[in-house]
């Protein structure tokens, strides 16, 4: 019997192809994978491509998705270093940095059997983190005293010496505060303490509003002060000087005092008669009795 080439083709092609699913298997690049030797581990891989291994029950494959995972605790009650009682929750990014450890501490490599015990070693640093820190760290009206970034921090750490310690296989990557709240019995004293930092605030404002004021005044007075002063001078030289000057026409006015009366009497009749004006007087009255009509004896003696 003749054999038909084709018929042979695709034999020796579907042997070819089953003999690579049993020898050969393909990593992607967003996996790892632990190689086992009769159910034990007997090396990982962490770069993709194609890889050879014995067939089923001697080796076997077991792939791991590498990429980081999103982890977020239970939102729950714990306590500060004041004793105070906050609600907190925070999420956790970690990825499998060593499948060949992995695999073994979690059974069949359960993501899900990792994360409950990420969710343990999460709820004991957050205690312990949360427990060295006063309330005003988290909640404050000072942005100051808020040490958000500090406490992830410390807990990022603890977490991390965690896994290295007890040999997990995987890395925490970053760690963050996700929410934060108060319990009931604590609200109403958490406002109280800040309407009195408020009051604190504004009492502040005003001690240091009335400093400035009183400084301003201080300063305004001592100014008003030495112009005042520096006036009074310039009034009292500008008097003496007129002093100076009038005891020269005084000197003058005593070698002929009946001059200086008459002088005197019509410098004061032009200032009460520069506008036209009715007067009713005592015409014996200096100086309008100059007024009157002089007899010419005493118009001559004049």
């Amino acid at each position: 019997m003749k054999k038909n080439p084709l018929a042979i083709a695709i034999g020796a092609l579907l042997l070819i192809l089953f003999g690579l699913l049993l020898f050969v298997f393909q990593v992607r690049t967003t996996e790892v994978a632990v190689v086992t030797f009769f159910g034990r581990p007997s090396r990982d891989i962490t770069e993709p491509g194609p890889y050879f291994k014995w067939p089923w029950p001697i080796e076997s494959v077991h792939t791991f998705d590498q990429r980081v995972q999103n982890f977020e605790s239970v939102y729950e009650q714990t306590l500060t270093a004041d004793s105070f009682n906050l609600n907190i929750s925070v999420y956790v990014g970690w990825h499998i940095s060593g499948p060949k450890v992995f695999f073994p501490k979690f059974g069949s490599g359960s993501i899900t059997e990792a994360e409950r015990a990420l969710e343990a070693m999460v709820r004991s640093a957050q205690n312990s983190v949360v427990g060295q820190h006063p309330f005003s760290h988290f909640i404050s009206t000072d942005p100051k005293e808020l040490k958000f970034a500090e406490v992830e921090s410390q807990m990022l750490h603890i977490i991390q010496d965690q896994c290295r310690t007890n040999n997990y296989g995987i890395d925490v990557n970053f760690l963050g505060i996700k929410r934060l709240g108060l319990p009931e019995s604590v609200t109403q004293l958490v406002f109280d303490t800040m309407r009195a930092e408020r009051e604190r605030l504004v009492k502040q404002i005003e001690s240091e509003g009335r400093r400035q004021a009183t400084s301003i005044r201080s300063s305004a007075d001592k100014d008003s002060a030495n112009i005042l002063a520096e006036a009074d001078a310039k009034a009292t030289s500008i008097r003496s000087q007129g002093e100076a000057e009038a005891f020269k026409y005084f000197q003058v006015f005593e070698q002929n005092p009946e001059l200086a009366n008459l002088l005197l009497s019509l410098s004061g009749l032009e200032s009460v008669l520069r506008e036209k004006s009715t007067l009713i007087v005592d015409p014996r009255t200096p100086p309008f009795d100059l007024l009157q009509a002089q007899p010419a004896s005493a118009a001559a003696k004049k």
